[in-house]
């Protein structure tokens, strides 16, 4: 199963030098970069690692490329996302994100419905390794 979570999830897998397009694209509109990664695609896991610090201050997308592949590096097996922050207005919101960076072998996800009192419904999700 391939993870969906982001911008550009159902399309092929970017290279580098479409991933530098889109950094670029972004640090044109003044928004910051980040890099973030996990081992668990879960969908309420909203919470990944943020590898390094957000990336401000950055007006090249060579620096963010080089935070990348170090995080490719240190975490070849984790799925990797770049965000970008707009904070124009005081606080950081993430306008952008798009996974650079998926393990070889994907986990299933599977999700059960389940019918409850007062015809309510309610979706559990679990996580299948291969």
């Amino acid at each position: 199963m391939r993870v969906t979570q982001g911008c550009f999830s159902f399309l092929p897998d970017l290279t580098d030098e479409q991933i530098t397009a889109q950094i670029e694209y972004c640090l044109g509109k003044g928004w910051a970069i980040g890099v973030e990664h996990t081992d668990d695609p879960h969908p309420r896991n909203i919470y990944w690692e943020m590898f390094g610090h957000p990336m401000f201050d950055l007006r090249d997308a060579k620096g963010a490329m080089m935070e990348l592949e170090a995080c490719r590096k240190a975490f070849p097996d984790h799925y990797i996302r770049i965000n970008a922050f707009d904070s124009t207005r005081g606080f950081e919101t993430v306008t952008m994100s798009f996974i650079v960076n998926r393990p070889k072998t994907e986990p299933g996800i599977r999700m059960t419905r389940t019918e409850v009192d007062g015809r309510s419904i309610r979706y559990t999700h679990s996580v299948q390794r291969a």
